[in-house]
C-alpha cells in the first residue's frame, strides 16, 4: 500500500498536482489541513480515497479536527496539530496519540517536515507544499509505503 501524505496547501494546488504526478500510483491520500476550500479539487485529482482534517485556516470547513485511521497494521491519528501547540514541539501531540492508542501520528501546521521513529510512536509531518519553512525552503510531501512484510517505510520527497 502506498500513501501520499501532504499538508498546508493553502488553496495553492499546483504543487499538490505535481506531487500526485511525481508519487505515481497511490492507494490513499492524506491531507493534514489548511486546505482552504479546495477539498473537492484535492479529492477529485487524487483518483483514490482521500482523508482530510481541518487546519487553523479552514474557517468554514466541516472537516473534523482529527481522525483515527487503520492503515495496514497501524492505528494512525491524523490532525493539523495546532490544538496541541505544535509550534512549541511535538511532545504533547505524541503523548496524546499514545494515549489514544495510535502507532503513528501525522500532523502539519509547522510547514517543516518531520519523520521521527521511536519505540512508542512514529511522528510524521510532510511539511508544506505551498509555504515551506525548513532550511532548504523546498515544497515537500511524504510517501508512506507498507511492504509485503507489513512494515511502514517513509520517504520525504520534494517538488522541484
Amino acid at each position: 500500500m502506498r500513501v501520499l501524505i501532504v499538508s498546508d496547501t493553502h488553496r495553492k494546488n499546483v504543487n499538490y498536482m505535481k506531487a500526485l504526478q511525481m508519487a505515481g500510483e497511490v492507494d490513499l491520500v492524506i491531507h493534514l489541513g489548511d486546505i482552504e476550500g479546495s477539498e473537492y479539487t484535492i479529492q477529485e485529482a487524487a483518483g483514490c480515497p482521500v482523508e482530510m482534517v481541518a487546519g487553523n485556516n479552514d474557517f468554514f470547513s466541516d472537516l473534523p479536527s482529527e481522525k483515527t485511521l487503520q492503515i495496514g497494521k497501524y492505528c494512525v491519528m491524523i490532525t493539523h496539530g495546532h490544538h496541541y501547540y505544535i509550534n512549541m514541539g511535538n511532545e504533547m501531540l505524541k503523548k496524546e496519540a499514545v494515549v489514544q492508542g495510535a502507532d503513528i501520528v501525522m500532523y502539519g501546521h509547522t510547514h517543516k517536515p518531520v519523520i521521527e521513529i521511536s519505540d512508542q510512536i512514529i511522528a510524521i509531518n510532510p511539511g508544506s507544499l505551498s509555504y515551506p519553512r525548513q532550511e532548504n525552503r523546498k515544497p515537500s510531501y511524504i510517501i508512506m509505503e507498507i511492504g509485503g512484510d507489513g512494515e511502514a517505510r517513509f520517504e520525504l520527497r520534494y517538488v522541484e
